[in-house]
């Protein structure tokens, strides 16, 4: 009887490993749609966040200069802080983390569309017509637009639009 038992040898049958991949091929199958989603998700978090990272290095610059600076929108999200009518001080491209982001910039009268933002020596916005006050990004397939705005203090605020005014801090 102990022959018998030395026999079977430990290891999987080509149908259990079988069913293994087939389930494994299921998930992944499920899986894939959302983890794309959030890839895109945190491309447009990124191009939001670098924005009003670039607003405040703009009035930051504006501050410790004290001289007007200004935050200039290229093509989708990129952006310069340059001084006003002289050199850039900071840029950046939209291919860094947000390529496929595209972004609306709309003007502190809300029907125009806008690409600088001046900032004055103390920090404030420098009252030009047409200066830039909102931008809106989004990608195809993302679920979570996000706006990135400046205030008249010229502070700048990334915010959700798509939660309803002042249901959460993250509303604009």
């Amino acid at each position: 009887m102990l022959s018998q038992a030395k026999k079977f040898k430990a290891g999987f049958t080509i149908i259990e490993l079988a069913v293994v991949v087939a389930v494994l091929g299921i998930l992944v199958t499920i899986a894939v749609p959302s983890f794309q989603a959030m890839i895109i998700n945190s491309q447009v978090r990124n191009a939001a966040e670098s924005i009003a990272n670039g607003l405040q290095k703009a009035r930051g610059e504006a501050v410790a200069r004290n001289r007007n600076v200004e935050f200039v929108m290229g093509a989708d999200s990129s952006w310069v802080v340059r001084l006003a009518g002289g050199a850039d001080i900071e840029s950046r491209l939209a291919s860094e983390g947000s390529r496929d982001v595209t972004r609306t910039a709309v003007a502190s009268d809300l029907t125009t569309a806008a690409t600088t933002v001046t900032f004055n020596g103390l920090g404030g916005v420098v009252a030009n017509a047409g200066s830039l006050a909102r931008v809106s990004l989004t990608a195809p397939g993302a679920n979570r637009p996000l706006q990135v705005r400046i205030g008249a203090g010229g502070n700048a605020k990334m915010c959700d639009p798509s939660l309803a005014t002042g249901s959460s801090p993250r509303a604009c």
